[in-house]
């Protein structure tokens, strides 16, 4: 069974274990780099104030008793528009829907909230993110702007 859990400031050691396990195993698929955030980056309080966004939602998916996945939701300047941020899943368990549970509660805290679409950036040549997200309704937008400078490409999901 998936639980998913949603983390405040205090579960700080909880998404850093999750947060340094993605950047490891993914390197390309985060604007952040695994160096970033180790030595004078490691710091209890970078942690504490990364999981204190204001107004966002920050999750954490446990399957068999151990975080396995984690994912957030964060405001945008648009109240129509929320961001899908920070979402990764072990390769462990990977195919157990543990994905889809994360963006579809991430997807339902934006409803909530009013948004009327979910939005987030998916690099270009990531095959497997791209899969999951048209799976999970979104598309390509087609703003003149949709391609990022750093290679990533916007994708929407209406609520």
């Amino acid at each position: 069974m998936i639980e998913i859990r949603v983390l405040t400031p205090d579960d700080w050691p909880t998404w850093r274990e999750l947060r340094l396990a993605a950047l490891t195993e993914a390197p390309g698929a985060f604007g952040s780099r695994l160096a970033d955030w180790q030595g004078d980056g490691d710091r209890e309080q970078r942690w504490r104030d990364r999981l204190s966004i204001p107004g966002s939602h920050n999750l954490v998916a446990v399957l068999d008793g151990r975080p396995v996945g984690m994912s957030s939701g964060t405001p945008t300047a648009d109240p129509l528009t929320m961001d899908l941020i920070s979402m990764w899943v072990h390769p462990d368990a990977r195919g157990k829907g543990v994905a889809d549970r994360l963006v579809d509660e991430v997807a339902q805290w934006a409803r909530e909230r009013g948004a009327s679409q979910l939005r987030l950036n998916v690099r270009v040549d990531n095959a497997r993110a791209k899969a999951l997200y048209h799976r999970a309704g979104f598309t390509l937008s087609d703003e003149p702007d949709s391609l990022t400078p750093d290679g990533e490409q916007v994708m929407l999901r209406p609520l």
